[in-house]
């Protein structure tokens, strides 16, 4: 990737999330704009237009076209979104559950502009009923489309489809056949996901929040599990800073430092808080801890940004399986970095994970 791309895209995310940057006088639109829609930002990167002089934006037809698709593909879907939310927190409300809501929705909310972040799953937990709630909903009217039915090939979640959003139901938080150390996490995430006392309304009905010491520690082991595997991205990156922005004297932090080192993940962690701080232009006192090997967390942001081996696979299933091996062995360094186990223990592990749900091959 060329420098003055990178680097230009950095600053217009920055000036998108109220921070300060500068640019240089000639821009590369197209590629910026490829960039954006890779890591999710195009909305952001918008909001960074917004802040520059005429002079400096992109051609009229262009931005008016990429205004276009913000409107359309960020802030409508999200209308639709918290709708979809909402309705199935009703279903579930009136029947006896209560739904926690993961990840998407619960990390934009702490974002300046929650619609400015691309919607994506639905995911849930609903306190240790997953399985009966699940045959509640499949046996309900909601469910009257024959085509209509939950999933249960995937490894610590059901899925279904709802008001055309994917709900991913967690009877896990992780994959506890993917690394020894998930099954010891589980049982931590089991415990804090004990917690029903944050609750928000999503168009009037009752939605739980996961604590802030759970949404910590199950958002970085998310991004550690992805960026170990393939590719995370640098959205998924503002939704950790945004987090700590937010949450920062909530979080239990000598808690939570004593699990990054029980299970390995301080080094990630402190490479990631160094890109919040460093590349992306939040004050480093909101985070308990900075310290990090400066060439580390360049590797890491270019990966972030341009990853080797990245979540796409070829088609079929030789090519796929050749693939996955070569992006598992390419992906050493991050596996070193993310994980405190052996990398061929966890590969024979993950095999076996694959020969449970075969379908996730």
């Amino acid at each position: 990737m060329q420098s003055a791309n990178k680097y230009s895209f950095l600053s217009l995310v920055r000036m998108g999330i109220g921070h300060s940057s500068t640019l240089p006088d000639v821009l590369d639109w197209q590629a910026i704009k490829t960039l954006a829609d890779k890591q999710g930002l195009t909305a952001v990167v918008v909001d960074g237009i917004e802040q520059l002089p005429d002079a400096k934006r992109p051609p009229k037809e262009l931005l008016l076209q990429w205004i276009g698709e913000v409107f359309q593909s960020y802030e409508n879907r999200y209308k639709l979104y918290l709708r979809a939310i909402a309705e199935l927190a009703g279903w579930y409300n009136a029947h006896g559950y209560k739904m926690m809501v993961l990840k998407g929705y619960v990390c934009g909310i702490n974002w300046p502009k929650p619609e400015h972040r691309p919607c994506g799953d639905i995911d849930i937990w609903l306190f240790g009923k997953q399985k009966e709630a699940d045959a509640a909903l499949a046996a309900s009217s909601k469910f009257h489309d024959p085509s209509s039915k939950i999933d249960s090939s995937h490894h610590h979640h059901t899925v279904f489809d709802w008001h055309g959003f994917t709900v991913e139901n967690h009877y896990d938080f992780v994959n506890v056949h993917a690394h020894k150390s998930s099954a010891e996490l589980e049982k931590i995430f089991k415990q804090l996901g004990q917690d029903d006392s944050h609750a928000v309304e999503v168009n009037g009905e009752k939605v739980y929040l996961p604590s802030p010491n759970l949404h910590a520690l199950f958002l970085i082991r998310h991004m550690v599990s992805h960026f170990a595997a393939a590719e995370i991205t640098l959205r998924q990156v503002l939704d950790w800073a945004f987090f700590v922005e937010k949450h920062t004297k909530e979080v239990d932090w000598v808690w939570l430092d004593g699990m990054l080192d029980k299970f390995h993940m301080k080094e990630f962690v402190s490479c990631i808080n160094a890109i919040c701080v460093e590349d992306m232009g939040f004050p480093v006192n909101i985070f308990p801890s900075v310290q990090f090997v400066p060439e580390l967390k360049e590797r890491g942001l270019e990966d972030i940004l341009e990853p080797e081996y990245t979540s796409a696979e070829p088609q079929g299933f030789f090519p796929r399986v050749i693939y996955k091996y070569k992006r598992w062995q390419g992906n050493a360094w991050k596996q070193e970095m993310c994980y405190g186990e052996s990398r061929w223990v966890s590969f024979w592990t993950g095999i076996w994970a694959k020969i449970l749900k075969p379908a996730s091959i």
